[in-house]
């Protein structure tokens, strides 16, 4: 009866830290039903706090929970006050003070699979010193282990047409004079079955990758019959990678002559896709068509912003993905990592920037591309760093707005804020105030010295198509004066948030007579929320609200995909929502002309540099930031995402 007690207390005090926004009701409930599989062990209280902490940091991003977190102060970790997790504490009893001891407790639990004993499919499993929900276990184990004989499964491309090919495709020095790195990513890329080209915004990833094609082109003895596949977590992701793609080949194709018809073997290689699409998803499951069973029909897959695709998906895309087959993942390592768990990317090529190159593969990169890598590149590195790439020189960002992403993603506040300090070009700017009015003033005109706002593409839609062709032209004059400026939230709720900003803008565009507001007006921003195949739109997908040339008193969203502009009836569109402010994760993917970033008064364990890298990393031109007190940007950069994984010792 005590020990009922004492589990009803614990319960009932979880579910008040759960009434009062610490933790979600989801973890909760998960730690409930664990305990219920064996309510009268002594070891229940500790090992239902151990699944609270689990549930929770899955949730933020965390494919397991580290013993050595758990029996240290996992307060940190969980956004929460040292006197919350010490109340909770105070109701389970004492827990054990080292990862050893959780350990020996979790290992006794019949709830718990120890990897290596008997395997009864439990919900739990213990691997060395992290505890896995089993399903991401599972997904860790597929992808460490399909990654890393992938890494080693390596071949001699024929050197001499290889070398040739290379020094016609990557014919001028670079202009710092260093290592030219897109054509050691291309030849490295050749030699194996899979290979990670990695770096920031203008470092030229897919021009590489385009050279990477015209090479795979150039050396097959049969190249019209090369399957090739592109994809990217986002339609919007998987749009920009084909056009970029497309536009890097024609200029390609003039360096390859007569001696390749580039542009006929690219046509061939079709749209690009959301990962989702190339699966083959179906409705209302998590399982899709294409798996081991039946595998993708590709022999080159092409992976974007590979920082998106969070644990599940990866191990999809692998399980899917023919043995035979090379996988190119693209993406910028310092990024958001995906919303869900797991941070692939990084975990992949956490240590790109050292090289860690061995004497093999730099022999070979020599002897590929002619390029002598340095000796400061040099090391024994793991067998997947052999496969992987960083570009790392910008062509995009050379300027302040380049200089301020360094800076954050150094980790150097006293620079950030210089950076501010010394543009005088009016690149960058930093509002500093307690109240959101400023991002309103923004919302409408832009600054003074920054071209931007909302108002130029709403003068559009309301002037209407007179001196335009075309409604498609119209319509595409209107959706890029829309995508030349966004505002960027890094939290959801609250004035500073995605939710109240979208409703404080609406209402000055309303003031300002550009909108007329109700559930659909003309000049609505929307983002989907959810993929749906009947409309043929994907969770992230952006589009603007237009009145119907062929059904007066209709609205349809209209999207566009690279130059082509499609559209569906704005009734047929469930799960979207008004999209004038959007999260940083959801812009990933995109750039836009002027980019505005709002930090939230508070920051916390979600508000870190890779979140304000990604913001100032969004922007082409003009970057503004906003926020309340200097405190929250200078904090946000000293403070990294560290999520739990195992991936990186699988991988080796």
């Amino acid at each position: 009866m005590q020990h009922d007690a004492q589990m009803n207390a614990l319960f009932a005090h979880v579910d008040g830290v759960a009434e009062d926004g610490h933790l979600r009701r989801l973890s909760a409930a998960f730690a409930r039903f664990i305990a219920s599989l064996d309510e009268q062990a002594p070891d229940a209280p500790a090992v239902a706090v151990a699944c609270v902490v689990l549930s929770e940091l899955e949730g933020r991003g965390h494919s397991c929970l580290m013993l050595a977190d758990l029996a240290g102060e996992p307060s940190q970790l969980l956004g929460w006050s040292e006197e919350l997790w010490h109340g909770v504490l105070a109701v389970s009893g004492p827990l054990p003070d080292s990862a050893a001891g959780w350990r020996a407790l979790l290992a006794r639990a019949p709830q718990v699979w120890l990897v290596g004993a008997a395997d009864v499919r439990q919900p739990l499993v213990l691997d060395g010193d992290r505890l896995y929900l089993r399903r991401y276990w599972r997904d860790e184990t597929l992808v460490g282990e399909k990654i890393a004989l992938r890494a080693q499964d390596l071949n001699t491309p024929p050197l001499a047409q290889v070398r040739q090919w290379l020094d016609i495709l990557f014919d001028q020095p670079t202009r710092d004079g260093g290592p030219d790195w897109q054509k050691v990513a291309c030849a490295v890329a050749l030699r194996g079955k899979v290979a990670i080209i990695t770096g920031g915004p203008g470092t030229g990833k897919t021009y590489t990758v385009a050279s990477l094609l015209t090479l795979l082109f150039a050396v097959s003895p049969q190249p019209e019959q090369l399957r090739i596949a592109l994809a990217a977590p986002t339609g919007k992701a998987a749009a920009r990678l084909k056009q970029s793609i497309d536009k890097a080949l024609e200029g390609l194709a003039a360096k390859a002559g007569d001696a390749l018809p580039l542009l006929e073997l690219a046509r061939r290689m079709g749209a690009a896709r959301t990962l989702h699409s190339l699966l083959g998803a179906r409705p209302d499951t998590r399982a899709f068509a294409h798996h081991a069973g039946n595998p993708l029909e590709v022999d080159v897959l092409i992976v974007d912003e590979a920082s998106m695709v969070h644990l599940e998906m990866m191990a999809s895309v692998l399980d899917a993905l023919p043995s035979t087959a090379i996988l190119i993942l693209l993406g910028d390592k310092d990024q958001l990592a995906s919303v869900e768990a797991g941070a692939v990317l990084g975990d992949l090529c956490h240590d790109a920037q050292a090289g860690g190159y061995t004497a093999d593969t730099i022999a070979y990169a020599q002897a590929a591309s002619g390029v002598a890598i340095p000796p400061a590149f040099a090391g024994a590195a793991g067998a997947l760093a052999q496969q992987t790439v960083m570009l790392r020189h910008s062509h995009r960002f050379s300027g302040p707005i380049g200089e301020l992403a360094l800076a954050v993603n150094g980790g150097r506040p006293d620079l950030a804020k210089a950076c501010f300090a010394g543009d005088s070009g009016g690149q960058l700017a930093w509002s500093v105030t307690a109240q959101p009015d400023e991002v309103l003033r923004l919302a409408l005109r832009g600054r003074s010295d920054a071209p931007g706002g909302y108002q130029p593409y709403l003068e559009l839609v309301n002037a209407g198509e007179e001196g335009y062709a075309q409604h498609d032209d119209w319509v595409r004059a209107v959706l890029h004066a829309f995508e030349a400026f966004r505002i960027l939230c890094a939290v959801r709720e609250g004035e500073w948030g995605v939710a109240g900003l979208n409703t404080a803008i609406e209402l000055r565009l309303e003031k300002e007579g550009l909108i007329r507001r109700s559930e659909w007006y003309v000049g609505r921003p929307v983002m989907v929320t959810r993929n749906d195949y009947g409309t043929g739109v994907f969770n992230g997908d952006i589009g603007l609200t237009l009145r119907d040339p062929a059904r007066p008193g209709s609205l349809r969203v209209y999207f566009l995909e690279g130059e082509n502009v499609r559209s569906v009836l704005a009734t047929r569109l469930r799960h979207v929502e008004t999209a004038f402010a959007m999260t940083v994760h959801k812009s990933q993917g995109s750039e836009f002309r002027h980019t505005v970033l709002v930090l939230p008064q508070e920051g916390g364990a979600m508000l870190a540099r890779e979140l304000v890298y990604t913001g100032i990393t969004r922007a082409r031109d003009f970057f503004t930031l906003v926020s309340p007190t200097q405190a929250v940007l200078f904090d946000a950069i000293l403070r990294r995402t560290q999520r739990a994984s195992g991936l990186r010792g699988l991988i080796g």
